[in-house]
């Protein structure tokens, strides 16, 4: 399994690969490399379980949920403050 995530770590512009970067900074390598090989062996499990396609979310997905999340804890934090905000979405 390891050697699948570092295979799968080598790939540009995938979900696996930014993954892979996001963890080797607080991790390390080796244990980057664990981590990527169980989430292939988690979605293996549930493609093979369920008998559906691999979706490849791609490399901006962990950057868009790292977005939601931080948006959604400043507005909790603004509404414990008394503030109330109106979201619009720039485009």
């Amino acid at each position: 399994m390891v050697q699948c995530g570092w295979a799968a770590t080598r790939t540009k512009g995938t979900y696996l690969r930014s993954k892979y970067d996001s963890l080797v900074g607080r991790r390390g390598k080796k244990r980057a490399l664990v981590a990527i090989g169980h989430k292939i062996l988690v979605a293996t499990y549930f493609i093979l379980k369920d008998k559906v396609v691999y979706k490849e979310l791609g490399a901006e997905y962990l950057q868009e949920l790292k977005k939601e999340k931080q948006i959604s804890k400043h507005l909790k934090l603004l509404k414990e403050l008394g503030v109330e905000v109106e979201i619009k979405k720039v485009a």
